[in-house]
Formats: structure tokens, C-alpha cells, sequence
């Protein structure tokens, strides 16, 4: 099995994450941000906890979108976005984020929503996204 170096997203974390992406693909976003908090918060000093981070910002604006809350869901998003760019440049994702969390059809679709004045319109495919790879 590949090794990992610390920091890097691994099998470990792929694990971790299952009860989120059951809630995520269930559409139960508040439920994903529950569940994922819990890791998120435990591997406080993990740099990989970012992938958690990234899916509980969008799972929240989700939440807003859900409820027409524009600006909640924007703002949300926007900070999800921090956090997929983080990843990249922090050199957190792996083949696992990649394979297993269809992570490039996540991005871009979270990159595809203006910062600025988007419409309800635009979360739409983000809110039919389903992690469809995921092994476990």
C-alpha cells in the first residue's frame, strides 16, 4: 500500500469521512456538517483535515441554498473555495481525494459559482452533486 506523508490526505482520512459523505449523498447537509465536525476537530493539527473542512463549508451552503438564503449560501461557498485552494497549494490532495471523492467534479463545480451576485440558479448543480467513487 502507497504511504502517505503526514499532512497528505491518506486511507486513514478516507475513512473518516464516510458518515459525511453518506449524509452529503443522502442530502442531509446539516447532518454532513455534524458528522464531519467531529473529525474536522479531532485532527486539529492534520493539514489533510482541510478536505473535511472544504465538504462541511459546502454541505453548509447547502444548507442556505436549500433554504434561499443567497447570501448564507454564498458566503459559504466562498470560503469552501478557500479551502479547495488551500488543499492544492498545501499539497493535500491525493489520488485517494481524486479517485474516491470526486474531488475535480466537486471543485469545479463549486468553482463555477461567481463570488460575487450569483443567483440561487447557480448552487443548483452543486446540490445534485453525489460522491459517486466512494469505496466503503
Amino acid at each position: 500500500m502507497k504511504e502517505y506523508p503526514f499532512g497528505q490526505f491518506g486511507p486513514e482520512h478516507l475513512k473518516k469521512i464516510k458518515p459525511g459523505i453518506d449524509t452529503f449523498n443522502a442530502q442531509k447537509y446539516w447532518e454532513c456538517h455534524e458528522e464531519l465536525e467531529h473529525v474536522w476537530l479531532e485532527d486539529k493539527n492534520d493539514p489533510a483535515r482541510n478536505v473535511y473542512w472544504a465538504v462541511i463549508q459546502v454541505a453548509a451552503s447547502m444548507v442556505h441554498y436549500r433554504e434561499k438564503n443567497l447570501i448564507g449560501a454564498q458566503g459559504l461557498l466562498n470560503k469552501a473555495k478557500e479551502k479547495f485552494k488551500r488543499c492544492r497549494d498545501q499539497n493535500i490532495v491525493t489520488n485517494l481525494v481524486e479517485r474516491f471523492l470526486d474531488w475535480k467534479e466537486l471543485e469545479d463545480l463549486v468553482f463555477s459559482v461567481p463570488n460575487e451576485n450569483s443567483q440561487l440558479s447557480d448552487y443548483q448543480k452543486i446540490f445534485g452533486f453525489r460522491f459517486k467513487n466512494y469505496p466503503y
